[in-house]
């Protein structure tokens, strides 16, 4: 990492807390899952903290612009995987799989790949790795508890599971060789909030960025997990544990609420997708042995 020069950003920009507090400007930043939707939202804003940001994914992207460096990469190839770190001072893995779908489809990037990732992360010397796992860890949690990070993991489903398996990779990695991880199980990241679960779960845009740039720059993290999830005023999540981190969410779901509750009105408390924290991924599946539905 070196020196950053100030920031040339426009008045109207919100204030972000690398370049400004910290003086740090990584060489080369790693983002995965680039294509998808949360890669695509943090393309542009990820190349602010870095000398050359390379976005990578299995998808087609947009082309490099200033700065970047696109690469076409499967996760399950442990080769292209070692090429893919080359030079890279920390990642931002999105990559993989990010909705319910039969275990044999998670199976190649969620697992395979967050294996081969960590692996050449570790080959190559990388510091430290953002992992974009998910609330889904520990959906079937109840909606009317409020966890802490060190919670017994409780899976809603087959991409909860792998989510749950990559958090173990990071534990693993940072304890035998000392790669630091901030894991961050992603609340729903979204412009804004859409049904009344979102209300406890939501996430911002900016919230999200101001989360992954803290991860990148706290001093020591070892292997820290934290709830992606905006200033909301009902929450399931309780992070003081990862306080030390520096995320200090600054946006809330509260102005969407009345119109929320007002659109969807009661809800049946027995149902399991409002019983548990997951909602909707708790009844999803099982699927059949062709991957098309469910029985």
């Amino acid at each position: 990492m070196g020196v950053a020069r100030r920031s040339t950003r426009k008045a109207h920009e919100k204030p972000l807390q690398m370049n400004e507090l910290t003086g740090l400007r990584f060489k080369r930043l790693l983002l995965t899952g680039a294509a998808g939707a949360l890669g695509r939202m943090l393309r542009p804003r990820m190349k602010r903290y870095c000398e050359t940001l390379r976005v990578s994914d299995l998808a087609a992207m947009d082309p490099a612009g200033e700065g970047e460096e696109v690469v076409i990469a499967p996760l399950e190839d442990e080769a292209a995987m070692y090429d893919l770190l080359d030079g890279v001072d920390a990642v931002l893995h999105f990559g993989g799989v990010s909705i319910e779908k039969p275990f044999s489809t998670v199976l190649p990037a969620n697992i395979v790949g967050a294996y081969n990732l960590y692996e050449a992360a570790r080959r190559r010397g990388t510091k430290r790795i953002v992992f974009a796992s998910s609330n889904h860890v520990t959906g079937f949690y109840g909606q009317g508890e409020t966890i802490p990070a060190h919670v017994v993991p409780r899976p809603d489903s087959y991409y909860g599971l792998s989510k749950a398996f990559g958090e173990n990779l990071a534990q693993f990695y940072f304890d035998r060789h000392g790669l630091e991880t901030v894991t961050i199980r992603i609340g729903s990241c979204l412009p804004e909030p859409v049904d009344r679960r979102q209300l406890s779960s939501w996430l911002s845009h900016d919230d999200m960025e101001r989360l992954l740039v803290a991860a990148l720059t706290a001093p020591v993290v070892g292997h820290s997990i934290v709830y992606g999830a905006s200033d909301n005023r009902t929450t399931w999540w309780d992070n003081s544990q990862g306080k030390h981190v520096g995320y200090r969410p600054q946006d809330s779901s509260e102005p969407w609420r009345a119109a929320i509750e007002a659109k969807q009105g009661p809800v049946d408390p027995t149902r399991p997708e409002v019983k548990y924290q997951g909602g909707g991924f708790v009844v999803l599946g099982p699927f059949d042995f062709a991957g098309q539905g469910a029985k």
